[in-house]
C-alpha cells in the first residue's frame, strides 16, 4: 500500500524495472512511492549480483529483528502486605484512566494513581520512570502540572527532588478549585460591565457570573460541613482540657493528624455558627476556646464581668 512497507510483490517489481533500465523516479511514480524510498531500498538491500527481491527481503526481515529491543518487565513494587501485586498494577491502571476520562493527560494521570497507589505517597523522579517505563521528561512535565493544580508537592531529601501526595492534599485542590472558581465569578462579572447586561453577550456572562457564584457557596458550605464535626470536636476537647493546647498536644490527645486538627480549627474560627457559642483563639501557638462574645450585647456583658 502506498505510504506502507515495501512488500515483496513491490521488491519483485523493482527487481524487473531495474533490470529493464527504468530510474528511480519512474519506478517510484509507479509505485505510488517516493523516490527517496526506491532509491533507499536499492542502496541498503542490493547484493554482489545486484539487487535481487528474494534477498532483498531476507536482509530486511534480519535488519528488524536486529532492531526489535525486548520487551521491558515492568517492574514488580514489593509493598510488604502480602497484596497481589498483579493486582495493585490492574487496578493502578483502572485508576489512571478513570483519572483520564475526569479530563487529565494520560501521563499526568498515571503519575498520579502511581503516586497514590504507594505506601508512603513519596516517588522520586528516576523512580516513578523506572515504574511508569516512561522518561524523566515524560515525568518532569506531568509533576509540574499536577503541581500546578495543588494535587502534589515537591520535597527535597538532599540532593533528590521527590514528589508528594500527603494527607493534605484533598484540602490543597480544593481550596485550589475554589480559588479558580472565584476567578471565574470575577472575570465573568467584569465582561458583564463591560458588555453591558442589557445586551445578549453582557446577559451571557451575568448568568455565568452568577452560575459560578452558585457554584461558589456550594463549595464552601461542603466544605464546612466536611469539617463542622471534627471542628466541634476539637472545641469540645479544648473545654475540657480548661487550659491552651498547642497543635501537637491536641493532635496527640484526639489521636488525630496535625492537619486534621489544624483544617477543624480553621473552620470554627471562619466559620463561627459551625460552633454556636464557642470559639477558637490562636496565641502563641495553642489553641484556647473561648465563649464567642459577638452574640452578647454591650450592656449584656457589663452586667455578667460585675
Amino acid at each position: 500500500m502506498p505510504g506502507g512497507r515495501l512488500t515483496q510483490e513491490d521488491r519483485r517489481l523493482i527487481a524487473s524495472w531495474l533490470k529493464d533500465g527504468l530510474g528511480y523516479a519512474e519506478i517510484a511514480r509507479r509505485l505510488g512511492r517516493p523516490t527517496s524510498t526506491i532509491s533507499r531500498e536499492v542502496s541498503r538491500n542490493s547484493g554482489h549480483s545486484g539487487y535481487r527481491a528474494e534477498e532483498a527481503s531476507r536482509v530486511t526481515g534480519e535488519r528488524a529483528r536486529r532492531r526489535k529491543p525486548l520487551p521491558r518487565a515492568v517492574p514488580v513494587v514489593q509493598n510488604g502486605y502480602g497484596r497481589d501485586p498483579a493486582a495493585v498494577r490492574l487496578f493502578e491502571t483502572e485508576f489512571a484512566e478513570m483519572i483520564v476520562a475526569t479530563g487529565l493527560p494520560r501521563m499526568t494521570a498515571r503519575v498520579l494513581a502511581c503516586l497514590a497507589v504507594s505506601d508512603d505517597g513519596v516517588l522520586s523522579a528516576a523512580e516513578l520512570a523506572q515504574r511508569l517505563q516512561v522518561s524523566p521528561a515524560s515525568i518532569s512535565n506531568a509533576v509540574a502540572y499536577l503541581e500546578a493544580q495543588a494535587m502534589l508537592k515537591r520535597e527535597r531529601d538532599g540532593r533528590r527532588e521527590q514528589y508528594v501526595i500527603d494527607e493534605e492534599m484533598p484540602q490543597r485542590v480544593w481550596a485550589e478549585s475554589v480559588r479558580a472558581n472565584q476567578e471565574w465569578v470575577k472575570i465573568a462579572r467584569q465582561g458583564a460591565e463591560v458588555l453591558g447586561t442589557s445586551t445578549p453577550a453582557g446577559a451571557r456572562m451575568d448568568d455565568l457570573s452568577r452560575f459560578h457564584a452558585r457554584i461558589n457557596e456550594i463549595m464552601l458550605d461542603d466544605r464546612v460541613a466536611v469539617f463542622a464535626a471534627d471542628a466541634v470536636t476539637v472545641l469540645a476537647a479544648l473545654l475540657h482540657a480548661g487550659r491552651p493546647l498547642a497543635l501537637e498536644s491536641l493532635s496527640a490527645a484526639l489521636g488525630w493528624p496535625p492537619e486534621q486538627v489544624a483544617a477543624a480549627v480553621r473552620v470554627a474560627v471562619e466559620h463561627p455558627h459551625v460552633a454556636g457559642p464557642v470559639t477558637v483563639v490562636v496565641e502563641d501557638g495553642t489553641y484556647r476556646a473561648v465563649a464567642l462574645t459577638e452574640r452578647l450585647t454591650a450592656a449584656q456583658l457589663v452586667a455578667l464581668e460585675s
